[in-house]
């Protein structure tokens, strides 16, 4: 075999490789995207979907508190030596 021809050979079995991982990267970013939609996210029982929602829920409102906690946006202040209210009274 040439040397041509093997570089030949080599660039299209790396070209495959490249376009055979690009399909899987690309097929796994489709699949991944539609949770939710093959398996349901919750419960078909109505009963334990709607404790699966009210936990969701709880979950999303706890996460909002703990931001504001986090960028030191919830009141009072935590930088002031002293502790005071901070609303409006």
């Amino acid at each position: 075999m040439s040397c041509s021809a093997r570089l030949q050979l080599d660039t299209f079995t790396e070209e495959r490789l490249m376009r055979r991982l690009l399909q899987i990267a690309f097929l796994t970013a489709c699949i991944s995207s539609t949770v939710g939609c093959f398996v349901p996210l919750y419960s078909p029982k109505p009963e334990r979907r709607i404790q699966q929602l009210l936990y969701t829920s709880e979950d999303l409102r706890a996460f909002v508190d703990e931001w504001e906690r986090f960028w030191l946006m919830d009141q009072p202040s935590h930088l002031t030596p002293i502790r005071t209210h901070g609303g409006i009274l």
